[in-house]
C-alpha cells in the first residue's frame, strides 16, 4: 500500500486530491494540517468532510515568516519519522508548503508539488510566495503543473519533463464542487446589498500590498461613488496592516459592507453574487472565471499570466487612478465586461486531483498513465 501524506494551511485545493486519494484501494493516505489560520481551517475541514490525522496547531497571532518555518520544521520532523510516508504532497507557495517540503526532504522522502511550476520571475513579487514556490520546486520530486505555461516554467529550471504532468489546478476542482451545492449558505450581511445594482467582490490582504493599502481603499470608495452605483463586498482580512485602514477608509461609506473573513462557502456565494472581482489573492484569479466573473488583479505581476493571455484577468496594481479606470470600464462598457465573462478559463476541468492520483500510482504502482490536462485555447 502506498501512503502519501498531504499538509497545507487550508483544504481548499487539497481537498480534492484527498478525495481521490481515499477513493483509491491502492493507497493509504494520511492527512497533516499546519492550522496556520484555525478557524478557516475548521470551516474548510467540515465542509470537505476531512478529519487529519495529524495537527501541528502553529498559528500565534501576527507571526513572522521566521516562526512559521521554525514550527512547520520543528513539529513535522516527528510525524514524519512516525508515519513514515512514501511520499509527501505539498501544495502551492506558503511558507508551511515550503517548510513542509524542506522537512521532508531531511527525512529523504519524496515530495510531491500541487500546483507546480507557477512564477513571476521576480523573487520579490509576490512575497513571500515567489521564493517559495521556487523552494518547493527545487525541493520536489513529482510536479503536478496546473497549465502547460507552468511545465514549461519547470523545464527550463531542468526538471525532467518525466517528472511533471500538466493536471489543471484542483481549485477548479473544489470550486466547481462547491459551486454546484443546492445548500450554499448565504454571505453575512449580502442582503443589505442591493442585487439590482453591481455587487464588487474585494479580497485585499497581501503583504506587498500592506503600504499601499490607504491608496487601494480610497479607490474603492471612488468606485462606490461612479455612475452607475455599485456597491462592494469585502470580507476584511483581520491583519493589523489591512483591518483597521479598511474600516477607518470605508466604515461608514454607503454601498460599501465590510465584514469579518467569512468561509470558503460563503465566499464561494459571494463570486455567484457579484458583478466582478478585485483581488490581490492568487486562487480568485482562478475561481472566479470559472463563474465567468472577470477578474482586475491589484498586484504588479501575477504567477497565472495564462489567464491574462485568456482575457480572463486585468493586472491592475495597487494605484488609485488605475483601479478606478478599470473598473469603471467593466461596469460602463457592455463589450469589455463580456469579453472578460466569456473569454475561456485556462486553469483546469475539475479533474486535476484524480489526474494527480492516477499519474502517482502509475509512476509507484507501474500502473497506466493519464492524459495531461489540455488548456482550452479563447
Amino acid at each position: 500500500m502506498m501512503t502519501v501524506f498531504g499538509t497545507r494551511p487550508d483544504t481548499i485545493k487539497m481537498a480534492p486530491v484527498v478525495h481521490a486519494l481515499r477513493a483509491s484501494d491502492e493507497i493509504d493516505d494520511l492527512v497533516c494540517v499546519t492550522a496556520q489560520h484555525r478557524q478557516m481551517l475548521d470551516d474548510l475541514l467540515e465542509l470537505f468532510d476531512i478529519v487529519p490525522d495529524y495537527d501541528l496547531n502553529v498559528m500565534t497571532e501576527d507571526q513572522t515568516l521566521t516562526q512559521i518555518t521554525t514550527r512547520v520544521l520543528i513539529g513535522m520532523e516527528p510525524v514524519l519519522q512516525e508515519a513514515k510516508p512514501d511520499v509527501v504532497l505539498v501544495h502551492g507557495d506558503t511558507t508551511t508548503s515550503s517548510s513542509a517540503a524542506l522537512a521532508a526532504f531531511y527525512q529523504q522522502i519524496p515530495v510531491g508539488h500541487v500546483e507546480a511550476g507557477l512564477r513571476t520571475n521576480d523573487r520579490w513579487l509576490p512575497f513571500p510566495e515567489e521564493m517559495n514556490r521556487r523552494i518547493t520546486g527545487t525541493i520536489g520530486a513529482y510536479h503536478f503543473a496546473p497549465t502547460p505555461l507552468a511545465r514549461e516554467h519547470l523545464l527550463a529550471e531542468n526538471v525532467q519533463s518525466s517528472d511533471i504532468i500538466v493536471t489543471g489546478n484542483t481549485v477548479i476542482d473544489a470550486f466547481l464542487d462547491t459551486a454546484r451545492r443546492d445548500d450554499l449558505p448565504k454571505p453575512p450581511r449580502l442582503e443589505e446589498l442591493d442585487p439590482s445594482r453591481p455587487i464588487l467582490l474585494v479580497t485585499a490582504h497581501r503583504r506587498e500590498n500592506h503600504p499601499y493599502m490607504r491608496d487601494m481603499c480610497e479607490a474603492f470608495r471612488d468606485v462606490v461613488s461612479l455612475p452607475q452605483r455599485p456597491q462592494i463586498y469585502w470580507p476584511v482580512h483581520p491583519s493589523p496592516r489591512v483591518q483597521p485602514v479598511a474600516y477607518d477608509v470605508l466604515g461608514n461609506v454607503p454601498g460599501v459592507v465590510l465584514v469579518d473573513p467569512i468561509d470558503y462557502a460563503r465566499m464561494v456565494a459571494a463570486v455567484k453574487a457579484s458583478t466582478f472581482v478585485l483581488t490581490d489573492s492568487g486562487g480568485l484569479q482562478e475561481e472566479a472565471p470559472t463563474l465567468g466573473k472577470p477578474v482586475l488583479v491589484m498586484r504588479e505581476e501575477t504567477e497565472r499570466p495564462e489567464g491574462l493571455d485568456a482575457g480572463t484577468l486585468e493586472l491592475v496594481g495597487h494605484d488609485r487612478l488605475t483601479i478606478v479606470n478599470a473598473a469603471s470600464r467593466l461596469l460602463s462598457d457592455p463589450q469589455a465586461y463580456a469579453r472578460m465573462a466569456r473569454a475561456a478559463n485556462p486553469y483546469g476541468d475539475g479533474e486535476a486531483a484524480p489526474r494527480i492520483v492516477q499519474w502517482l500510482l502509475a509512476r509507484m504502482r507501474g500502473g497506466i498513465y493519464p492524459a495531461p490536462f489540455a488548456a482550452v485555447r479563447s
